[in-house]
């Protein structure tokens, strides 16, 4: 099905004609965009712009939460909301379309509409859809993405960003297809009583000595039980550090392999298990996997972003770890990213110059970007921001006590590399966890565990083959 609904996608021909009988002049999109310093001037709510005399009155957007509106609402310049589900830019109506992610029923709902894109009525057309890295490729390698370049944002524009951030959205034929405000290197989190009570300190750099590598990970674990933590909550904590380690791709000539780093989390979680060094074998996400947000969990570490730490680790609960500071950052064994959001314009949106305007104010306007840090604890996606903001106590993280790791971000991000991103991402890592979890549990022996993953894989994709 799956397979269907991308056949689709890619075969849609919007490009031609729909860009001119919108009449939107991307030329002219960004009436307060930043220049490559990252700086605009005075960037209020009398310098939004207002829809040019060509371009609708309704901004439509497709997201999955409120993360994005809340972006727009708290720091696009001109934003007003007029209720839950909509507000205003100048003269434009601005609808949020927001479908959760479970069960897929996001990309369900995006797919059903930009088929229905080409005939819409103006005022019904999707201007702007919201992408994640693990499935990005299938809608930037489909003509269901307009090229930033199409809308007036030159590379000089966004010169400041990541590059990985750009990699994940560049298609087949070089073009960038999407834009991020924020980047989302990970780190090691961890418990400072825990770090304290069984190494001694909670001095960052101290605590990294004994997570280095993964061999030094392994005999910290020891020590960790001895004390009655669990060094990682569940079995898959770790995975998307081996997983964005890889040496190739999921998929090569259309035959699915198994990487040596993705093996090697097999292995070492394995042990993990055997030695009951790992909390549960349950999914992330789960209760089993927030337990160790408290101190009766008994967990030592987390690996995750910035918005882990400030968004999903219970800071707002009182009696959690991050609520009383007690968490700490190091680098890790390895440097991996998770997640981030990309802000795509659709083909065929008749608000080009307003959706480039969004682009250009979040992802590369300096001020804005540093008010992002400041009032929402992101790492953005601007180089001399975060390298800025690194220096400064101001930009503390509350849930590390105090602890500003911006600087780990930054040297992170840098290092970032989607060489091996393909479109299979998502589903091949899913499957491959859970296949895994049948082994963990002692329900299946290695080889039968990889033989239910063949099994998926195929079933999820018929056209693939598996070794």
């Amino acid at each position: 099905m799956k397979k269907r609904v991308l056949g689709l996608l890619l075969s849609m021909t919007m490009v031609a004609g729909m860009l001119t009988a919108c009449g939107g002049n991307a030329n002219t999109a960004a009436s307060t965009g930043a220049s490559a310093d990252g700086n605009a001037a005075d960037a209020t709510a009398a310098d939004a712009p207002a829809a040019a005399g060509d371009e609708g009155k309704v901004l439509n957007i497709y997201c999955w939460n409120e993360e994005f509106k809340s972006r727009v609402a708290d720091h696009y310049p001109g934003y007003t909301e007029t209720d839950a589900t909509s507000g205003k830019i100048g003269d434009v109506t601005v609808k949020w379309n927001i479908t959760p992610n479970e069960n897929n029923a996001y990309q369900n709902n995006l797919d059903e509409a930009l088929l229905k894109q080409a005939d819409a009525a103006a005022d019904d057309k999707i201007d702007i859809f919201l992408v994640e890295a693990d499935y990005a490729l299938k809608y930037v390698d489909a003509d269901v993405s307009m090229p930033v370049a199409d809308l007036g944002i030159a590379d000089a524009d966004i010169a400041n960003q990541y590059k990985y951030t750009q990699d994940v959205m560049t298609d087949s034929n070089g073009k960038l297809k999407g834009l991020s405000w924020q980047g989302c290197p990970g780190v090691l989190i961890y418990n400072r009583a825990a770090a304290k009570e069984v190494l001694g300190s909670d001095d960052p750099a101290e605590v990294q000595k004994s997570v280095a590598d993964w061999d030094t990970f392994l005999k910290t674990a020891e020590q960790m039980k001895a004390k009655g933590y669990s060094m990682t909550s569940t079995t898959n904590d770790a995975y998307r550090v081996f997983s964005n380690n890889v040496s190739s791709k999921w998929v090569q000539d259309g035959v699915v392999k198994v990487d040596p780093s993705i093996m090697k989390w097999v292995e070492m979680t394995k042990k993990m298990v055997d030695a009951k060094e790992v909390g549960s074998t349950s999914d992330l996400w789960s209760d089993d996997w927030s337990k160790g947000f408290y101190p009766d969990g008994k967990t030592f570490c987390y690996f995750g972003p910035a918005w882990m730490i400030n968004f999903s680790m219970a800071a707002d609960t009182e009696g959690s770890i991050a609520h009383d500071g007690g968490w700490g950052a190091t680098e890790g064994p390895q440097g991996f990213f998770w997640g981030g959001t990309w802000i795509c314009a659709a083909q065929g949106t008749d608000n080009a110059s307003l959706v480039a305007d969004i682009m250009k104010q979040l992802t590369t306007n300096k001020d804005i970007m540093l008010d992002i840090v400041a009032k929402d604890s992101d790492f953005v996606n601007n180089k001399p921001a975060m390298e800025e903001a690194a220096t400064k106590d101001e930009y503390a993280f509350a849930p590390l006590g105090g602890q500003n790791p911006l600087a780990m971000f930054c040297n992170g991000a840098e290092k970032c590399d989607l060489s091996n991103q393909c479109e299979y991402d998502q589903g091949c890592n899913e499957e491959f966890q859970k296949a895994m979890k049948n082994y963990f549990d002692g329900n299946a022996t290695l080889d039968q565990a990889l033989e239910m993953f063949n099994s998926a894989i195929v079933e999820k994709y018929p056209e693939l083959k598996t070794e």
